[in-house]
């Protein structure tokens, strides 16, 4: 009876399969999965609340800088007002100020209606670029095999200027073509075109018409630049190869272009440029956030049926503006308090500013998926011509100089200089390559600035313009370029340039720990889909109900067109403008400067600016926790992982293990005073950690100005400069004591120990460790160590004698 009560008693396997069961839930693959999911939540957690703090932070920190002026400048209003008011001269002054203040409100409605005229005449001639050199059209991209709208324009040196355009290394300048046409860089006597112009070099730019060919890919646009510059390159035949500058978004089309054409290898210099888009740090850099948080890649597609296949870059131009409202609330306030002396540059900025190009379909969606949003060009993923060409960029050969700067928020350092990091296993890969990569991190200049600003033009541009050739001459690597002011007993200043070699620890030292970039892999996939989405259920129906004139209306009724349309000579409502300013111009009576309601109406700015930023500092930090809360969930991580890049570190054994440096290993001990005298230099320079500019100099002039060096092409002393520094980088103890097998005669020797010796300079500024290395030279080469400078270049005075 009891075993059959037992045989029915269902409470004891129903134990069983409960305990199986928190088995399963507690040590199975389901617990491990929820573990990850709660870790990773609670890194969400963390990030939302380091950035909410880091924001707040920032905000008030920036308020209690600003308050002290503010309060200033309102005790002071106060005062002169009670002065007034005692005086009796308060109505005086309220007078005065009203007719000065009315009289700059006429001036600067009347400045508004030329600057609406100029806009619409640009407009009407097709947006011309908009150069303050003279210029002439060289190539036109109609006329290659593949068409495009871009063209080189050779820019006409003014009277007082002459330019070497027989040995003197041609410059081709490349502006951004990110909204605008082109314009920025030949803005002004102080931009780049100027200070490169003044050094005595041929300068050609590359211009673009607005609306680009049909069905224009990048592609197209990356085989003219690169047509462009093997034609600068035949037009000087004796000169170095073409110096390439790309501003912003010509940065990284000009990576794209030489990494799809490896023959062009003249010195690239890339300014402000996003390669890796998506990087940045918590609590800043809120730009790379806006395209998770309005939908990807599928609105632009919208805009473009609207616009029957073309992007209107007016949409560019109006996202940058609304970045940094205050600024534009300040251009025209500043204005308005300036508008007796601002009108020829502003008309000049603002033909420039108010010039909007078009972009194809399918340059706008590539630059998306590719940069902003799918981080492919970062991460060296990114193809052209419908993934037929791979745009390595480890392919390119030419020296790279990065410009960034710490108070860019459209383009950050770590959006500037992260692709290294990513795409190079390490700095070893970088020498083992034979690549140069210089970088420059400013202070504080903002986006605009670094290619625009006359005093960084004419400080750091200036420097890397004119050391182009030393650059050349320096031994593969990565590089920071410092540049110092040093002020002479003239008054004149004059800088110090060190290219000091860096590791990767100094680019990731920018970076809060990659912390908040694997969300954009989730963003890149949902765009995908949407876009899917859109594409086969949308599209069909927006593109029916466009037509031509719907398009070219739309891009009328933009508001960056029409508020520049109202204010023009157009409007009926400003036909006695023009007549009224010359009356107030002839009457003008501006009040004095010690008026107190100027110091009013400076405070009233000043006011509304702050306000403006609270607002803006509120905007980010919600785009900002509304972006990692929706995309750097635990579900999202795991939606987004077949799209995240692990980058793993190439072990010693797995560089050593690449035939070119197997190869420049068994040359250890072959070759001749060529090769020791290379091999000397990168020891040293690798010793050092970097080079000083007088000293690059001096080695810049051995190589190209004396024996036997002169006679030996540029192609093959990079080649042995490349195989060098792998012997020097991997083989340290060996490179120097194989020396001898060099040098056979003890002339060659002696003669090898005195450059290496001349290179560094005296000897009161040697590092320990370079005259220890100058030391063993000596005694390997079994030479008497030099206790003397020597100040006079050996091979120089030999070839005298």
């Amino acid at each position: 009876m009891s075993g059959s009560f037992q045989r029915s008693n269902f409470a004891q396997p129903i134990e069983v399969q409960r305990a199986a069961l928190e088995d399963v839930l507690t040590g199975g693959p389901f617990r491990t999965y929820a573990d990850r999911m709660i870790q990773t939540g609670a890194k969400t957690i963390s990030v939302l609340q380091l950035a909410f703090i880091l924001r707040v932070k920032r905000s008030c920190e920036m308020a209690v800088l600003r308050l002290p002026g503010l309060l200033a400048s309102g005790e002071r209003l106060a005062k002169d007002l009670r002065n007034l008011r005692e005086n009796g001269q308060i109505g005086v002054s309220w007078r005065e100020y009203i007719r000065d203040a009315s009289q700059r409100t006429i001036l600067l409605m009347d400045l508004l209606r030329e600057s609406g005229d100029i806009f619409l005449e640009h407009e009407a001639a097709g947006c011309p670029p908009a150069l303050f050199y003279k210029y002439e059209t060289i190539m036109d991209g109609r006329d290659l095999p593949i068409k495009s709208n871009f063209v080189l324009l050779r820019i006409i040196p003014p009277q007082d200027v002459t330019a070497d355009y027989s040995r003197r290394r041609p410059f081709v300048i490349i502006p951004p073509r990110a909204g605008h046409t082109a314009g920025v860089g030949a803005h002004a006597p102080d931009s780049q075109v100027g200070v490169v112009l003044r050094e005595g070099h041929p300068v050609y730019m590359v211009g673009f018409r607005r609306e680009p060919e049909q069905d224009q890919h990048l592609s197209y646009v990356a085989c003219a630049e690169a047509a462009f510059v093997r034609e600068v390159a035949r037009r000087h035949p004796r000169a170095p190869l073409p110096a390439v500058v790309g501003n912003c978004q010509a940065g990284w089309a000009t990576l794209v272009m030489a990494a799809t054409n490896p023959d062009l290898t003249g010195p690239i210099v890339i300014n402000g440029s996003p390669v890796t888009a998506v990087s940045g740090n918590i609590g800043d850099n809120t730009f790379r956030y806006i395209a998770g948080i309005y939908g990807g890649v599928w609105i632009p597609m919208f805009l473009c049926d609207l616009g029957k296949g073309m992007f209107d870059g007016a949409n560019l131009i109006h996202n940058f503006e609304l970045l940094n409202p205050e600024r534009l609330f300040l251009k025209y306030a500043e204005l308005f308090r300036d508008v007796d002396t601002a009108r020829g540059s502003f008309l000049a900025s603002e033909k420039w500013w108010s010039s909007f190009c078009l972009l194809h379909e399918n340059e706008i969606c590539w630059i998306l998926e590719n940069l902003f949003i799918g981080n492919r060009l970062g991460k060296n993923k990114a193809y052209l011509g419908s993934e037929r060409q791979h745009v390595d960029l480890k392919q390119i050969r030419a020296p790279i100089v990065v410009f960034a700067s710490h108070g860019d928020n459209v383009t950050p350092p770590q959006q500037a200089l992260n692709w290294i990091t990513d795409i190079y296993e390490n700095e070893e890969e970088i020498r083992v390559r034979g690549q140069h990569i210089i970088y420059m991190v400013h202070n504080d200049i903002g986006h605009l600035g670094i290619f625009v600003s006359s005093k960084v033009v004419n400080r750091e541009f200036r420097q890397v313009a004119t050391t182009f050739e030393a650059i050349e001459a320096l031994m593969p690597g990565l590089y920071e370029m410092c540049v110092k002011d040093i002020q002479e007993h003239d008054g004149r200043k004059t800088f110090s340039v060190e290219l000091v070699e860096r590791s990767f620890k100094d680019i990731r030292a920018l970076n809060d720990n990659y912390r908040d970039e694997f969300p954009f892999d989730a963003v890149h996939r949902t765009s995908q889909l949407q876009a899917q989405i859109y594409h086969t259920i949308g599209r069909p129906f927006v593109r029916a109900a466009v037509t031509s004139f719907t398009a070219d209306a739309s891009r009328t009724v933009h508001p960056e067109r029409l508020s520049r349309a109202v204010i023009s000579s157009r409007n009926l409502m400003l036909t006695g403008l023009k007549s009224m300013t010359e009356q107030v111009r002839r009457s003008r009576a501006k009040a004095r400067v010690d008026n107190p309601f100027l110091l009013a109406e400076a405070l009233y700015v000043q006011h509304i600016a702050e306000a403006i930023i609270f607002w803006r500092d509120l905007r980010d930090m919600i785009y900002e926790l509304l972006f990692h809360s929706m995309w750097n969930t635990p579900f999202q991580r795991y939606f987004g992982s077949p799209y995240e890049v692990i980058p793993r570190q190439m072990t010693p054994e797995e560089l050593r293990s690449r035939p070119d440096v197997q190869f420049a290993l068994k040359m250890i001990a072959t070759g001749g005073f060529i090769e020791a005298l290379i091999r000397m230099m990168a020891l040293l320079v690798t010793d050092r950690g970097g080079i000083r500019r007088d000293r690059l100099d001096r080695w810049s002039r051995v190589l190209t100005q004396n024996e036997p060096f002169r006679s030996v092409p540029s192609d093959r002393l990079t080649a042995i400069t490349r195989q060098q520094t792998i012997i020097a980088t991997l083989e340290r103890e060996q490179a120097i004591e194989t020396l001898p097998l060099l040098l056979d005669e003890s002339e060659e020797r002696r003669r090898a120990y005195l450059v290496a010796c001349y290179i560094p300079g005296p000897i009161a500024e040697m590092s320990p460790s370079t005259i220890d290395l100058l030391l063993r030279f000596a005694q390997v080469l079994q030479q008497p160590p030099i206790t003397a400078d020597v100040t006079e270049n050996p091979l120089a005075e030999m070839e005298a004698e």
